[in-house]
């Protein structure tokens, strides 16, 4: 039905419903699925991805001990009143933290659009879940828009840290995220996807660098920083920001810079932050490696 931004909102326009529309009834095509089953099965994510959040509030330890328990630093920290940031984008922050912490403890996560960057989207609509009181429907529709984006992205660039750097994923996700906050709030398909171009092209160029390999660290907090990105990002499309650079031409930028990333910036540890002494020290005793290996 779409093969790229452009077409999904012309879409979504010239029948004046919303992108999520559209995606639900490109999955009922292409999964030979009835509506019925479509929206069952992405009710069932959702339900995935609050279980996540609800268990990464209350805390979790990945194996390796690089992370865990900072979405709840982050919860106890906004009811001190003391955050500069906003109690909204920290409580988007700490569910998307949440998210990540459960992933790295080998806890079910939902990928969107892989695990490693599987809190950007739960963690935003979570949180704008206490602002805008969306319905259960409202909230699987915000999952088919988010997924139309990534979509997108995955058939036209990557969303694979491994090919594209983390900009490929987290940026992904980030993206994804920002495109459906602004569908939820009301605003248009031509604001949404603003919103991902936005939020896309400031993350353009993020390396995959994950510490011995693991998706831990920077990882968690990569999509903290996602989830942020995409909150700033939907308010400035929702009031009125646009994009100079059209969505479908960000995404084609994030390929090509992807493609001429070196490889050791690709998810192979081998450079960026894993390779930073402390970076090889963690690798060494998570391993029990020589360290001169």
């Amino acid at each position: 039905m779409f093969r790229n931004v452009a077409e999904l909102v012309e879409l979504a326009e010239s029948r004046q419903v919303k992108i999520a529309e559209i995606m639900i009834e490109q999955e009922v095509e292409v999964t030979g699925l009835s509506r019925e089953e479509v929206i069952k099965k992405m009710d069932r994510n959702l339900q995935v991805m609050e279980e996540a959040v609800g268990r990464g509030l209350k805390g979790v330890q990945s194996v390796t001990g690089l992370t865990g328990g900072d979405a709840v630093l982050i919860q106890n920290y906004i009811k001190s009143g003391k955050g500069l940031s906003g109690d909204f984008i920290l409580d988007a922050v700490s569910k998307a933290v949440a998210t990540n912490e459960v992933n790295a403890a080998m806890g079910t996560i939902c990928a969107t659009p892989t695990a490693g960057s599987a809190g950007v989207v739960p963690g935003t609509l979570f949180a704008v879940k206490n602002k805008l009181n969306p319905t259960r429907e409202q909230m699987v529709e915000f999952l088919f828009t988010s997924g139309a984006f990534g979509f997108v992205v995955a058939n036209n660039a990557s969303i694979s840290g491994a090919a594209g750097g983390c900009q490929a994923e987290v940026g992904s996700a980030s993206g994804m995220a920002a495109a459906a906050i602004v569908e939820l709030a009301g605003g248009t398909p031509s604001q949404a996807a603003e919103a991902m171009a936005i939020t896309l092209k400031n993350m353009l160029g993020l390396v995959c660098d994950p510490v011995a390999g693991l998706v831990e660290v920077p990882c968690v907090k990569r999509n903290a920083m996602g989830a942020a990105n995409a909150m700033i990002a939907a308010d400035m499309a929702l009031a009125g920001v646009t994009s100079r650079i059209p969505c479908d031409e960000v995404i084609d930028a994030m390929f090509k810079i992807g493609q001429t990333m070196p490889v050791a910036l690709r998810e192979t540890a081998q450079g960026g932050l894993a390779a930073t002494p402390t970076g090889r020290e963690l690798e060494a005793k998570i391993f029990g490696i020589p360290l001169n290996n």
